[in-house]
């Protein structure tokens, strides 16, 4: 079996799918209601790749920005879970597994767009340039050109403000 016929054999990620086929409708109150379901069952303490991709989605569907926050911490630190490790009975790693680096850009935009709506331009800039350190483990496809677009853009956001506070993002009310 291909990992791609495990994967959508995977009932949680199936479930996981769903909500966020919700979250793109706009239905992010019924989204966050899945997920949360979903974390419930899995718990702080079960499958990373689960609680990371849960994880991730879950900061998508929140209104408060603390809140998103939050979650995409959940989701780094999951990630930080995935590939060999001392719970496999291996050393820990400093380099992340090859099939989790991918993750990473992904995540730490996301924690640099956090900080940006939570007026934190220090803490925006650190993980955009955590970001940025780990592109080079993005593909040259759709998906990696947009993450690296996105960086770009923020980069770009971040470089015209004082270093003082930033702009808020259009969406937001002062």
């Amino acid at each position: 079996m291909t990992e791609q016929q495990e994967a959508s054999e995977d009932a949680v990620m199936t479930r996981i799918g769903q909500a966020v086929i919700l979250l793109h409708a706009g239905d992010r109150e019924e989204a966050r209601n899945r997920l949360g379901a979903i974390w419930n069952e899995i718990g702080e303490d079960g499958d990373s790749l689960h609680r990371c991709t849960l994880a991730h989605y879950m900061a998508d569907a929140q209104d408060d920005p603390a809140d998103e926050l939050a979650w995409d911490l959940r989701a780094l630190t999951a990630a930080e879970g995935l590939g060999p490790g001392p719970r496999d009975g291996l050393p820990a790693q400093h380099d992340p597994h090859p099939a989790v680096r991918v993750f990473y850009p992904s995540l730490h935009l996301n924690l640099a767009a956090d900080y940006v709506k939570l007026q934190r331009p220090e803490a925006a800039r650190l993980h955009l340039a955590r970001a940025r350190a780990a592109t080079g483990a993005l593909s040259d496809d759709g998906y990696g050109n947009g993450v690296r677009a996105a960086i770009a853009r923020l980069e770009r956001r971040l470089a015209g403000e004082p270093r003082g506070r930033p702009r808020p993002f259009p969406e937001q009310h002062p």
